[in-house]
């Protein structure tokens, strides 16, 4: 059977070279990065020249780099990291309605400690409106965070207009840029970010490794107390072998980017008009213009997307639903909902993300196969029987 995999959102697979630069640092080179002697001092060489291969790939300083354990971590060193840090200015925060789990609930943990959390609507697109954001801020904010890209729909966010704003009010701004780092530019000092998150995960590296950039001289709080690690920032024994695979990935990411654009924006192009073309009744979520090159999300109307997913699993597709079944219940995904979408056509979410492994021809496989799956659930939703009168 044919396998396609369209789900880089959620994992890639850990590059080749990759692997192979990590693999002497499990057994060869496995000093410990805190101690005196040469074979300790040699690994925490190692790890310096990967921050500063990470800070490359985002235009920063090294010593502007914390390595976490991913981009959940980041967001949450970030989120909680500055709130404790300057409580004492203020106790507002802002976020989007369409963050990442990482980043609203961090916000939400610390409305149940007197802060008080706004929550900006998005336009149809999942777009912030800049001049909102602008009204929202007030004397006592102390931070912002709005993802850079979002994951689900592939919406990109005007972040350096945003941040300005956030300058001149003297507040601070973090940007979650797991699904747009290894995806397009992204350069700290273009988009005028404090705080920026990315993730191993989504260019190559292994699960398990992430990082932080924040300004430099920025003070930041811990959230894991330790020793000296991460210049006191993050306490714990350094993951070695997981950051020189982060640092390996971000070299690669950078030689490989604009290829990497111009190939996903050709299989973008063919699956959004593929699905427009075959199957009447769909919407496509996210911006048509400013949305991650690899990106094309859909509802499709009288559809049930874990349904369709199970479908399309059969026949080697692997895709993704902004809709998820918990506790027996169908939930609506909050991203859909803060767009507008209708909760009977959110429920027919499904999101193809791609990477430079996928080719043309696999874009129609899955339109054929796309197509026949969702004639096959239709003729069985009382939905759309009545719909067609049936």
């Amino acid at each position: 059977m044919k396998s396609v995999y369209m789900d880089h959102a959620s994992a890639t697979p850990v590059r080749e070279q990759v692997i192979e630069a990590m693999l002497p640092y499990f057994d060869q080179h496995f000093g410990n990065p805190s101690t005196v002697y040469d074979m300790g001092l040699k690994i925490k060489q190692v790890i310096e020249e990967q921050r500063a291969k990470v800070a490359k790939l985002i235009g920063a300083k090294p010593q502007e780099i914390i390595f976490t354990s991913s981009g959940a971590e980041s967001n949450n060193l970030a989120i909680k990291g500055v709130a404790l840090a300057r409580q004492k200015k203020g106790r507002h925060i802002i976020i989007s309605a369409i963050e990442h789990h990482s980043v609203l609930n961090s916000a939400r943990f610390f409305e149940r400690m007197d802060f008080e959390v706004t929550f900006l609507p998005v336009d149809e697109y999942g777009l912030v409106d800049p001049e909102r954001l602008s009204r929202a801020i007030r004397s006592d904010t102390i931070l912002v965070s709005i993802m850079h890209a979002n994951n689900e729909i592939g919406t990109i966010q005007p972040i350096s207009e945003l941040s300005a704003i956030c300058r001149e009010k003297d507040v601070l701004f973090h940007t979650d840029a797991v699904a747009s780092v290894g995806n397009i530019p992204v350069d700290v000092n273009e988009l005028n970010v404090d705080l920026l998150s990315l993730s191993g995960v989504s260019i190559g590296a292994p699960k398990g490794i992430g990082a932080l950039y924040f300004r430099d001289n920025l003070r930041l709080m811990p959230l894991i107390h330790g020793g000296i690690q991460e210049s006191g920032r993050r306490g714990g024994t350094e993951n070695v072998p997981y950051i020189v695979g982060l640092g390996k990935a971000s070299v690669l990411a950078v030689e490989e980017l604009f290829d990497k654009m111009n190939h996903l924006e050709k299989l973008r192009s063919l699956i959004i008009s593929g699905v427009r073309e075959r199957i009447e009744h769909v919407k496509l979520t996210g911006h048509p213009d400013k949305r991650l090159p690899g990106h094309a999300s859909f509802c499709i109307e009288a559809i049930e997307g874990e349904a369709l997913i199970y479908m399309l699993n059969q026949h080697g597709i692997y895709s993704n639903t902004g809709s998820a079944c918990a506790s027996k219940a169908l939930k609506t995904s909050p991203v859909l909902v803060a767009i507008g979408t209708p909760p009977d056509l959110a429920q027919g979410s499904i999101v193809f993300t791609m990477d430079s492994s996928n080719k043309v021809e696999e874009i129609e496989y899955v339109l054929v196969k796309l197509y026949l799956a969702v004639e096959k659930l239709r003729s069985l939703s009382p939905l759309w029987r009545s719909k067609e009168g049936i």
